[in-house]
């Protein structure tokens, strides 16, 4: 939802930082936002934008569909040696404990690449 939040495009920025990149989100991801999207408000109109986001995005699976969607994400990182786009704190502190590196913004302007 940070498109939304922060105006910006998010996959051009990314670029800028990384280069080529693929772009991969989690079908967990997928779901919350299209539980958000339902909404008539800020938060839907930003879930909707990452709806969209996604739609260009490779979908993964993760490995453990029982776990709450934030540690399917640290889970499928983990495994793949992918990078993490998030501004949530508690993600963002689970994916660095464990030296996976996080795109995230700073001073609400720009993405910077995080990493323990």
């Amino acid at each position: 939802m940070m498109p939304s939040q922060f105006k910006i495009d998010l996959i051009e920025e990314i670029r800028g930082l990384l280069g080529s990149f693929e772009p991969v989100v989690i079908p967990g991801v997928v779901r919350e936002l299209e539980g958000l999207s339902r909404a008539k408000s800020p938060d839907g109109a930003a879930a909707r934008l990452g709806l969209a986001l996604a739609g260009q995005c490779t979908v993964e699976e993760s490995s453990d569909l029982s776990l709450p969607v934030d540690d399917q994400i640290v889970s499928w990182a983990a495994k793949e040696h992918g990078l993490v786009v998030t501004n949530d704190r508690r993600v963002r502190d689970a994916l660095l404990e464990q030296g996976i590196g996080v795109i995230s913004m700073r001073k609400q302007k720009k993405l910077e690449i995080l990493r323990r």
